[in-house]
């Protein structure tokens, strides 16, 4: 592909809106991976889920797929923390939670697929909208509204997960279930029921991404194993739970793969969030921002 200035900008740009939407479907396993450290593997499914949750209320009455993922966010919540319930007792209280856990959440992926195949099948779904399909062009500038759409409702998504834990007593306390239980346990939490909403939380994030994901493009039930090495590159370059830093990250990956995309074909861009995910370890460990 020839360079041009015209296009290297518009490559930016659809990149940095790809990248907040990857920051949406990895807010979630930012707070279970980065701060509750539990490999939820699971994470993209829950998103797939939520994805489809959107296309049955769509196409059933119409409703915005934003709204849907809204209105549905309090059941992802109750779900996650349901599961989680059972991964404390099963694999957590016992000290098993590192390959048995690890085995349980991908269990969970698996049925998900399975489940949605066996419903829906594996045709592509998609949902409408008024702005799904509009283009904006600013100069010289494409700006497709069902990628602005999602861009901005991950922002305001991340704002307020960054707000609720760092202002609440709550969101002060999923921070400190990571970084000192023993204190935790002295202002009289209890961190099992902290890390139980944390989860929770977790998982109700992906209620929201879920629609953004079918916003973006028609889905089918597999589609979220495409985001595993994505969203555990986005944490660990981010910074284990740092939020701000996951966005940043997500921010960045999406810019990479849209110029290798753009300039040397969508294959080799398949290969940029692994990468990005071996230089992190290899170089800076820690993250862009630390552990939050």
């Amino acid at each position: 592909m020839i360079f041009t200035p015209e296009l290297f900008a518009n490559a930016i740009v659809a990149g940095l809106l790809l990248g907040g939407f990857y920051a949406a479907v990895a807010l979630g396993l930012s707070i279970a991976f980065g701060q509750l450290d539990i490999v939820n593997i699971a994470h993209p499914a829950f998103v797939v889920v939520g994805a489809y949750t959107a296309y049955i209320v769509n196409s059933a009455w119409g409703v915005d797929p934003i709204l849907i993922g809204l209105a549905a966010s309090p059941l992802f919540f109750i779900a996650g923390a349901a599961i989680y319930r059972v991964y404390f007792q099963s694999f957590e209280r016992t000290g098993q939670e590192s390959l048995r856990g690890l085995v349980f959440f991908f269990g969970i992926m698996f049925i998900a697929e399975v489940s949605l195949i066996l419903v829906y099948g594996v045709d592509y779904r998609f949902v409408t909208a008024s702005y799904i399909g509009e283009n904006w062009r600013v100069g010289a500038i494409d700006l497709p509204l069902r990628l602005v759409v999602p861009f901005v409702v991950s922002l305001v998504m991340t704002a307020g997960i960054t707000l609720y834990l760092s202002r609440t007593f709550i969101g002060r306390a999923i921070k400190a279930v990571a970084q000192d239980r023993e204190a935790l346990q002295l202002m009289g939490a209890n961190p099992i029921k902290i890390k139980q909403y944390a989860f929770g939380l977790a998982i109700a994030t992906a209620a929201i991404a879920g629609p953004l994901l079918i916003i973006i493009g028609p889905v089918e039930p597999s589609v979220g194993r495409a985001y595993i090495g994505r969203i555990f590159a986005i944490v660990v370059l981010g910074g284990m739970g740092s939020i701000s830093g996951t966005l940043i990250a997500a921010m960045i990956l999406g810019v990479a793969e849209s110029l290798v995309a753009t300039f040397y074909g969508p294959t080799w861009a398949n290969a940029v969030a692994f990468s990005i995910l071996l230089i992190t370890l290899a170089v800076r460990p820690q993250g862009l921002l630390g552990r939050a």
